[in-house]
């Protein structure tokens, strides 16, 4: 292996030769040769690393070890790494010490120098930090080594390195590395081989040619993004596009990252982006046909007429390619469709992505990584990306292990503004990409009027993704030839900057001007491709009167799926009770070496067995361990996500368990059989509103997964809110795209407070499609989703399974239990799930139903309180005179099964809807007029409840239990 230096790379080795290694980058031409350095323990990690060779080791802290690395779902990239200095590379450092501070002056500030704007607003700085002259370097013609300090080319044709260099050849270079139309901030970087990496790829120039097919094809992209804005400004003057004019190089940017991930394997790409330049891609790249676009904005539906969707606006709408660049498999793009609320798409990509990744390497040989073939791309407008809270929160997802799907790619289009608001008002950092520090990312900028250089910029930021498998940041800075839209005047607020702007030549008519001087194309060749795209389109608007759109929903995964026209809420969902045992006992076992904690030992394992040996008292966490174990039996893959559920919040799931000794984790119900599908238990950051959106984009790539996603009380939900209102309740309305996400939302008045108390559900029931007529025979009921309040076990556990038993996907928001959880009336038994057994949307009053005729008064409710109603009926005597019926399903509305409540009891009195919330939150709002519509005509709805309030719930323990007893108190005054 002499000449050649193999470095473990994160999905394959990388073989560099020694003389082409750079020395500044750590990496030097005798690594072959290094000794083994002495071994420490670190005393943060527990982990062997390797001391210096030439100075002691420096003791750093370290992120605690992460202990669920054994489990289903845990995947980080490989680490790349690269050697460190040679003992005369280090002598080197410290006899050419201030050459070395000269050259890392360079690496950090370089940018500051850099010609980044195209507009020249934005002027390169004076920066003391890159004169020679500072370091005591005065003599231009002084030599130097370069040994571990900096690598030179020999030659333009040759990336040999320079032993030595002078002053000022070490000076012309580091200026044209670092401060020309590209700049780059990587010293931030915490990983020295990551700085190093990104020293050797930019000072050697290692940058694949500008051939002359590539020119022409950069030249295509941009003038056919030219003409299709003049095309729309000339057919629909009046229409906000939102177009591409001074920022056309994304379209280079992105064709260069599409080609350069499918040569490298890359098959599959997830892409989140706003609405800037959307119509552009869509049309070109994302071969969107433009007469479809054309009849959008014609006012005509994006679907058949006879499908049951509303639609989107112009801006959101998306198209899924296959893109071929010549490899043996085309890359297949899946744009998303996004809502107007700006980088609320981006988690919802990571999510896709991860779903994605996470099917390929189920699919693929053991060496598949996370990455390999899967890629999320992130585009991003400047002042969104740094004011927008859900960026920060899906950074932090980034590098996690059960999110991470091996680096995102993220574009920021920087116009310099934001709709009219300039960098001084949008944001406290220098660059709107500074916000990707917080992961460390690294960070190319590139002048946008230079699509050359957007081209290599946009290969490095691949290679460093491809090679590190962590997020990376190209900065494409710009411009906006008109306001945030094509209507709006921007020289209201802007008039200098947009003096500059209308005096400019187009990035398009620059690069021609380019191409031409350099003779790779024609006046004439120029001239035929604008008319002929022009004409092109022209033809295309033509067919606008003839067109027929076409469905693109249910394909793929999604094929033996269909679009339901009718609600579903009862289907068989029980199991054998055997089976259901064998779950049970399956989902507290522990390998034999595997320390539990003493205390779940008795009151989790003891307990759950002992209960499944008679199948009475069957718990909430048991009952939800048996619906997900049966599921995997039938090879459904199960996912809970969200902040601590592996142990859940009130500590009554324990999905897995942790050794007391090593701390590695084990999740029993990976552990059923050898074909089950596999259960995976994320535990999140404490984010609502990534995690969420994330969440939500897994359902969309795998409708044959139990996605879940439960917060930590029912209230931390409305943190997510945007994701809620723009895909949970409405990306099948808007798009036809379907959704099986389950969201387990604490909810119950014990106390807790204003914050801890509600799940809001009467946001939920406003949210939801549901029919005001519930009469009329001939409307058919097929809400957008589905609200549920379960009070047992059982009926809990058919809702998990029914989720994956229809044919259709609807979200499923349950109104979960808290204190329910561990009461002990609030139980079920094996039977009630046997085969057989369903959910019920509506539950009946058993001990009021043999004389149905002596009820005086029935008390509609939904919930927890059913518990203190049965309690308090005994109490008063009330058994015979008050029936209580259990709303269980609130939407859909259950109407077939209040109606036979209401007949049973046709002799009542009175029919009251109690609740603990306040009157103006609850279901009360929602179900009063629907329950009214099926009540005789001379009975009305009466309300036992709280006191309209504005905060959900009171913070006085004394007031939270005098309204309590009220409500207990008027519900037995017959």
């Amino acid at each position: 292996m002499s000449g050649i230096l193999r470095l473990a790379a994160s999905s394959r080795s990388v073989l560099l030769k020694p003389s082409t290694l750079v020395r500044s980058a750590g990496i030097h031409r005798h690594a072959i040769q290094v000794k083994s350095a002495p071994k420490i323990v670190t005393p943060f990690s527990g982990q062997t690393k390797k001391a210096s060779l030439a100075m002691p080791a420096i003791k750093m802290m370290q992120q605690r070890a992460y202990h669920d690395d054994g489990a289903y779902g845990y995947r980080v990239p490989k680490v790349y790494s690269m050697p460190d200095y040679t003992p005369e590379e280090l002598a080197n450092r410290v006899e050419n010490a201030n050459l070395l501070r000269l050259v890392i002056g360079y690496r950090t500030h370089g940018h500051r120098k850099a010609d980044l704007d195209p507009l020249g607003i934005v002027k390169g700085e004076t920066i003391p930090a890159l004169s020679a002259e500072r370091y005591a370097l005065k003599d231009p013609s002084q030599v130097y080594n370069l040994n571990g300090i900096l690598h030179v080319n020999q030659s333009k044709g040759s990336q040999e390195a320079k032993d030595e260099a002078t002053l000022e050849t070490i000076v012309n270079h580091l200026e044209k590395s670092y401060c020309g139309k590209i700049a780059y901030e990587f010293t931030h970087i915490p990983n020295a081989s990551e700085r190093r990496w990104f020293a050797h790829e930019v000072e050697s120039y290692q940058k694949a040619p500008i051939t002359p097919d590539d020119k022409q094809r950069i030249f295509e992209l941009l003038t056919k993004s030219e003409v299709f804005d003049h095309f729309m400004g000339k057919k629909f003057a009046q229409v906000k596009r939102y177009g591409l004019e001074g920022a056309e190089s994304m379209m280079v940017a992105l064709d260069a990252l599409f080609q350069t991930a499918s040569k490298a394997g890359v098959t599959e790409a997830v892409l989140g982006m706003p609405h800037r330049g959307r119509l552009n891609l869509l049309t070109d790249l994302m071969q969107y046909n433009p007469t479809a676009l054309f009849s959008k904005v014609k006012g005509n539906p994006e679907f058949p007429a006879d499908l049951p969707a509303t639609g989107d606006v112009l801006s959101h709408i998306a198209n899924s390619p296959k893109l071929d660049y010549g490899e043996a498999e085309p890359l297949h793009v899946s744009m998303l469709h996004n809502p107007s609320h700006l980088e609320a798409v981006n988690p919802v990509a990571m999510g896709k992505a991860r779903a994605k990744q996470m099917d390929l390497i189920a699919n693929s040989s053991p060496d598949c990584q996370l990455g390999d073939k899967v890629m999320c791309v992130q585009l991003h407008g400047d002042a969104a990306f740094t004011g927008q809270g859900v960026v920060m929160e899906s950074l932090g997802l980034s590098n996690l292990p059960h999110f991470s799907s091996g680096g995102s790619i993220h574009i920021v289009v920087n116009n310099q503004i934001g709709y009219t608001t300039p960098a001084q008002n949008a944001r406290s950092s220098v660059y709107s990409s500074d916000i990707g520090k917080m992961i460390n990312a690294p960070v190319i900028h590139v002048n946008g009027d230079h699509p050359e250089e957007v081209v290599h910029a946009m290969r490095l930021a691949f290679e460093y993704r491809n090679k590190f498998r962590k997020d990376v940041i190209l900065d494409l800075i710009a411009y906006r030839r008109w306001g945030h839209n094509e209507l709006d005047e921007p020289a209201f607020t802007q008039p200098l900057m947009y003096n500059n702007i209308r005096a400019r030549k187009s990035v398009p008519k620059l690069y021609e001007e380019k191409l031409l001087a350099e003779n790779v194309l024609s006046k004439a060749a120029i001239d035929e491709l604008r008319q002929d795209y022009f004409e092109k389109l022209e033809d295309d608007f033509s067919e606008i009167d003839s067109f027929k759109p076409e469905a693109d929903h249910l394909q793929g995964k999604w094929k033996d799926m269909i679009l339901p026209t009718e609600t579903v809420s009862k289907i068989e969902t029980g199991i054998d009770k055997e089976q259901m045992k064998q779950i049970g006992q399956a989902s507290v076992a522990t390998p034999g070496d595997f320390e539990i904690h003493p205390r779940l030992e008795k009151f989790h394992v003891k307990s759950r067995l002992n209960k499944l040996k008679d199948g009475q008292n069957i718990d909430w966490a048991t009952a939800e361990a048996i619906a997900f174990g049966s599921l995997l039996t039938e090879g459904y893959d199960v996912r809970i996500c969200g902040q601590d559920v592996g142990r859940g919040t009130f500590s009554q799931r324990h999905a897995m368990l942790v050794d007391q000794k090593t701390e590695r984790v084990h999740v029993p119900l990976n552990a059923l059989t050898e074909s089950q599908g596999h259960l995976e238990v994320a535990n999140s950051s404490l984010s609502e509103l990534a995690v969420l959106a994330f969440e939500t984009g897994m359902s969309y790539e795998t409708p044959k997964m139990l996605n879940i996603w439960e917060a930590q009380f029912g209230d931390f939900f409305n943190s997510a809110q945007v994701t809620i209102d723009t895909y949970v309740s409405s990306a099948e309305t808007k798009w036809l795209r379907q959704s099986g996400l389950v969201m387990l939302l604490p909810h119950g008045y014990d106390g807790a407070g204003p914050e801890h108390s509600t799940c809001r559900m009467e946001r939920w029931l406003q949210m939801t499609s549901d029919s005001f007529d519930v009469k009329d025979p001939n409307v058919k009921v097929n809400t957008n989703m589905h609200i549920v309040n379960p009070t047992t076990p059982a009926q809990y556990f058919h809702l998990l399974r029914r989720q994956m038993k229809r044919n259709f996907r609807k979200p499923l928001i349950v109104i979960g239990p808290k204190t329910l959880l561990r009461l002990p009336t609030a139980i079920s038994t094996l039977e009630d799930m046997a085969p057989g057994t369903s959910f019920e949307p509506v539950l009946g009053d058993d001990s009021t139903e043999k004389d149905p005729s002596a009820v005086e008064k029935v008390l509609f409710v939904s919930g927890k309180l059913y518990y203190d109603l049965v309690k308090e009926r005994q109490t008063k005597g009330a058994d015979e005179k008050v029936a209580i019926v259990r709303i269980e399903e609130l939407s859909p509305f259950p109407k077939e099964g209040i109606q036979k409540q209401i007949e049973t009891y046709s002799g009542a009195k009175d029919f009251t809807w109690i609740q603990e919330e306040p009157q103006n939150g609850g279901a009360y709002a929602f179900m009063e007029p629907r329950i009214r519509q099926l009540l005789p005509e001379d009975k009305s709805l009466n309300y036992i409840g709280r006191e309209p309030s504005a905060a959900p719930a009171t913070g006085i323990a004394v007031v939270h239990r005098k309204e309590s007893a009220d409500i207990l108190a008027k519900a037995f005054r017959v």
